[in-house]
């Protein structure tokens, strides 16, 4: 029964996930994009991330296909999950309040495009990539399957080892010292002592 809990606390996430970014997308298609660095590559690996975020674990949800991988973990490790979903949540919305109008799903600069350092981007430089971390986590966590459980952590690992320095890279180049300054007293995605 607690698994059924946990599996329809795992849908809530793409759910919520959607209505936060929804205010993002409708603003960003209003909003000129000055340089885009988007790649075959990026987009594949989006395509991944997405697979293994969310179409995997809709599969183990609503089918018996991959049953063969799962396993038993005590009820109180799919709670874990169930909080780390929550602060995923809190901080995939907390950071796109904070970005506003700078908000892109790729690596893009808009019109007008600033360098935000209030409120949780005051202590770490990568929110969203933070939040998705928690949630590929508590997926592992909330799922008891080896392949619907895991496969969150392992397609998002590429994305992030593949974009993050382009991001750093681009927000460098167009931001310039602001941004050095900016990366000296911040944490990548967890907050520096």
């Amino acid at each position: 029964m607690t698994d059924t809990i946990f599996k329809v606390y795992f849908l809530i996430w793409p759910i919520a996930a959607y209505a936060i970014r929804m205010p993002s997308l409708k603003q960003k298609r209003q909003i000129e994009v000055t340089d885009s660095r988007l790649t075959r590559l990026e987009t594949l690996l989006n395509v991944l991330a997405f697979v293994g975020m969310q179409i995997i674990p809709l599969i183990y949800v609503f089918t018996p296909w991959l049953d063969i991988a799962d396993y038993h973990r005590p009820t109180w490790v799919g709670w874990i999950g169930a909080a780390l979903f929550a602060v995923a949540l809190w901080l995939l919305w907390r950071a796109h309040v904070d970005l506003g109008r700078n908000w892109s799903p790729t690596l893009q600069v808009m019109e007008q495009h600033a360098l935000v350092t209030r409120g949780i981007y005051g202590t770490i430089r990568h929110p969203i990539y933070a939040a998705h971390w928690l949630w590929a986590i508590g997926q592992a966590l909330l799922l008891p399957n080896w392949i619907a459980g895991l496969a969150g952590l392992a397609s998002f690992l590429p994305i992030y080892v593949f974009r993050i320095p382009c991001e750093e890279r681009m927000m460098l180049e167009h931001f310039g010292e602001a941004y050095r300054s900016y990366m000296g007293r911040t944490g990548r995605v967890i907050p520096r002592l």
